[in-house]
Parts: C-alpha cells; sequence; structure tokens
C-alpha cells in the first residue's frame, strides 16, 4: 500500500509539472496559426472589402468597449493588420519554445485583451465571444512561465550550473 500511494503522489508531481503544457502547445500552435492565416490573405491588410481589417475595425468601432482603440487602429489599417499577425506569431514562437515565456504570454494576453475590447466586446452573452477566453487561457502562463521543455528552463539550469 505504501509503494502504491509514493507511486500516486510521485505521478501526481510530474503531472502537475506538465500540467501547463498542453495549454502552451495549444496557445503557441493557435497563435502561429493565426498570424499565418493573416500573413497569406490578402485580402486582410485592405482598407476596405470583405474580410480586410479595415472593414473589421469599422464594423466593430460603435459597439467596442473602448473606440479610440479602434480609431487608432484605423489611422493605419494595414499596419495594425501586420502588427497583429506578426505579433501572433511572436508570440507563439515564444510559447512553444519557452523562450520568454513569461513576456510572450503577456504579449498573448494583451492581444487577447485589445481583441476582446474591440472586435468581441459585443458577443452576448459574452461566453460566446473566444477572445476572453483566450485572455484567461493566457494568465496561467503570465504567473507560471515555461518551467517545463524550455528555452528558459534550459538557459536557467545552465545559469545555475556555472
Amino acid at each position: 500500500m505504501a509503494r502504491w500511494r509514493a507511486a500516486l503522489d510521485k505521478g501526481r508531481t510530474v503531472a502537475s509539472r506538465y500540467a501547463l503544457l498542453p495549454l502552451r502547445v495549444f496557445l503557441g500552435v493557435t497563435f502561429v496559426y493565426a498570424g499565418l492565416d493573416k500573413l497569406t490573405d490578402p485580402g486582410f491588410f485592405a482598407d476596405t472589402g470583405s474580410g480586410s481589417i479595415g472593414e473589421t475595425m469599422r464594423g466593430v468601432r460603435d459597439s467596442s468597449a473602448i473606440p479610440a482603440l479602434v480609431d487608432l487602429a484605423l489611422r493605419n489599417p494595414t499596419g495594425f493588420g501586420y502588427a497583429i499577425a506578426f505579433g501572433e506569431i511572436a508570440v507563439g514562437i515564444g510559447t512553444l519554445l519557452g523562450f520568454f515565456a513569461r513576456l510572450a504570454a503577456l504579449g498573448g494576453a494583451l492581444i487577447s485583451l485589445s481583441l476582446w475590447l474591440t472586435v468581441s466586446w459585443q458577443v452576448n452573452p459574452y461566453y460566446l465571444g473566444n477572445d476572453l477566453a483566450y485572455l484567461m487561457s493566457w494568465l496561467p502562463l503570465v504567473l507560471a512561465g515555461a518551467s517545463v521543455l524550455s528555452v528558459d528552463r534550459f538557459l536557467a539550469e545552465r545559469r545555475r550550473i556555472r
């Protein structure tokens, strides 16, 4: 019985150490995919037209929580679209590799927050909008970082050895 309990305790310890890894992989892959999807859609970066960043921003301006944030994006919709796309890719790669993991997660949280306050704000009921769920998903990674299978962990162990 004691051996079984010790094995169970060890299993729980290992499980808790790796608990955030599936979330890291999901968010990392999703954000890289989202960024690449934007970059490969020439219509996305247009100022006008169906599916364009400009048209999307104009469509949500009056229903967003912070219209001034949308106005800022509308000053240069193409530049804003590229900033979001490259930001998503950087956040996704940083998260997947666990490189500056907390900073990457903070970037992901800020992207999700800005999208929630602008694009998803009018979704009713609120739980049907996905940007709020992404924002909440980033918070554990902001707090905990990437403690396993990460560049951050590798670099920390190298510093400790020296």
